[in-house]
């Protein structure tokens, strides 16, 4: 009877112990998609206690990826709502505080209707944005974006950049098979040549290794992953200095507008019902100090006096209230080395000046060409036949690309104020363009959208600027220093122009059809 006893509380405490340990796996469970709150968004998360991820584990990821801002986000969403299963690996997932990203182009907008996400500029106080306001020497013109063929939701929006960022994670994360992280990605895991996946730190900082067969780079304009999947080469021409001011009404309600200042560009345009961003241009690397009150002063006597006049009193307001921020502007050409296994995406992979407000619409339209490019493939196991497959995404995507990012590198230069008397004449040039109105500015209006990626286009309107900068000199009567200065002025728009057009590849900017990679597309490997 005692022995029976015996195996009695041993079968109760075997069977409490069980029941013990099952609890422990069901909450380990839990953890791996337990909620963590950023400022305004709960996101399920895997838990960082359970171990690496490994394809001999049987993890099931289909894709990582790093960095969850705008590009990072819609791409896991994209991704997930077509049946693959995505690990998201972000720093941090609490709300952004950017001064940049918060002007979406209507080309932008059509593309977040394209992927299902349009509901992510609602409910946080987004501005519709209908076109831009030119400002040169009191004189100002108003471009409108040509919307008239689009349904009446179609325009630009504008926000703050980390509301509409949270928005992009909520609507990933309502999908089960999406799971965020926080964690810092270090390193890639690559073996003989191919990308397995991710070394990184998680919150708590544990080291951990996360495997899939693709990997998404996402993580930002300070990515440190770049270096081995593209020519990291970064530009750095200026940078933005960010004030926000508060309940004052712009000239043009519902435009952005941007005052050609000297010595370069200075923007404002709406983020909320109360707040106009602006956004002061300063050429260089180096800005005055903030902390000694060199950036006020040259704020309050170089940029004020350049501003409309309406917009002055808040303008000092915002200096004198002391958030006066500052943001590096760079750019990178898309110049990638094609690594099995992984791709870049967004800010990451190719930056433009951000004074078009382009990017976005870059890494929205990149993800609609990827999204169509992976949706036939049930199986991404293939790392090198799908590296070849994946190659014309790079040309695929360059009429979007390379419109916006030629037409921002163009932009600057020519508005940027300059000693040189033949790009003077541009930039009056082209303000008088845009002036004239019809298709003088609608056409530059629908490249610098969106709405008309075509870089033919884009290049014919430069040059009719250029040429119709030259007739302006000759007429009425021309002279020999007016036809020299005219001459100039087309040798300083083709040394504008044509060093972007190299950077961003002729061939694939004019002649796509003639990339092998493009008509590879037609033949996707088989699963």
């Amino acid at each position: 009877m005692v022995v029976i006893d015996r195996y009695i509380a041993g079968t109760f405490f075997a069977s409490l112990l069980g029941l013990l340990l099952l609890c422990i796996f069901r909450f380990n469970d839990k953890q791996r998609k337990a909620t963590i709150k950023g400022s305004n968004a709960t996101l399920k998360t895997t838990s960082s206690t359970r171990g690496d991820y490994s394809p001999d584990t049987g993890s099931g990821i289909d894709v990582i990826v790093v960095g969850a801002g705008v590009a990072g986000s819609a791409l896991a969403y994209t991704l997930g709502k077509d049946g693959r299963r995505v690990h998201v690996i972000e720093r941090d997932l609490t709300e952004p505080d950017r001064i940049v990203g918060e002007l979406l182009q209507p080309g932008g907008y059509l593309k977040l209707v394209e992927l299902g996400l349009e509901d992510c500029v609602e409910d946080i106080d987004a501005q519709r944005v209908l076109g831009y306001a030119l400002f040169k020497d009191g004189k100002n013109t108003r471009l409108s974006y040509p919307l008239e063929n689009f349904h009446s939701d179609v325009a630009g929006r504008s926000f703050h950049n980390g509301r509409f960022i949270q928005k992009m994670r909520e609507k990933a994360a309502t999908l089960d098979n999406v799971w965020f992280e926080q964690g810092i990605v270090t390193s890639l895991l690559k073996e003989n040549g191919t990308i397995k996946g991710v070394v990184y730190k998680t919150k708590d900082g544990q080291e951990l290794k996360a495997y899939a067969p693709l990997t998404f780079v996402c993580d930002g304009c300070f990515s440190n992953l770049r270096r081995s999947l593209c020519n990291p080469k970064v530009d750095m021409p200026s940078c933005f200095v960010g004030l926000v001011l508060e309940n004052c009404d712009l000239p043009f309600a519902n435009h952005g507008h941007v005052i050609l200042a000297d010595p370069s560009p200075i923007l404002f345009y709406p983020i909320s019902s109360t707040e106009v961003r602006c956004l002061v241009d300063v050429p260089g690397q180096k800005v005055p100090s903030i902390a000694n009150g060199e950036m006020a002063k040259y704020l309050k006597t170089m940029v004020a006096p350049q501003i409309p006049p309406e917009l002055q009193d808040s303008f000092i307001s915002a200096i004198d209230r002391g958030n006066v921020r500052t943001m590096p502007n760079r750019s990178m050409p898309a110049d990638p080395h094609p690594t099995p296994g992984a791709l870049l995406m967004g800010d990451a992979f190719n930056m433009r000046h951000p004074l078009t407000g382009g990017g976005m619409t870059v890494a929205l339209s990149d993800i609609v060409v990827l999204r169509d490019l992976l949706k036939p493939l049930s199986n991404l196991h293939d790392a090198h036949s799908l590296a070849k497959y994946l190659e014309s995404f790079y040309t695929l995507r360059k009429p979007v690309a390379s419109t916006i990012n030629t037409l921002a590198g163009a932009l600057y230069r020519v508005f940027s104020a300059s000693p040189d008397q033949a790009r003077k004449e541009m930039r009056q040039a082209c303000f008088d363009y845009l002036s004239l109105g019809g298709v003088y500015s609608t056409g530059p209006v629908a490249l610098l959208s969106g709405l008309n990626p075509r870089p033919l286009s884009l290049v014919l309107h430069f040059f009719s600027v250029a040429i119709y900068g030259v007739g302006r000199l000759l007429l009425p009567f021309p002279s020999p220093k007016r036809l020299w200065i005219g001459v100039r002025l087309i040798l300083s728009a083709s040394g504008i122009i044509f060093p972007i057009i190299k950077a961003e590849g002729v061939r694939q900017m004019f002649f796509p059809a003639s990339v092998p990679a493009v008509y590879r597309v037609r033949a996707p490997p088989v699963d």
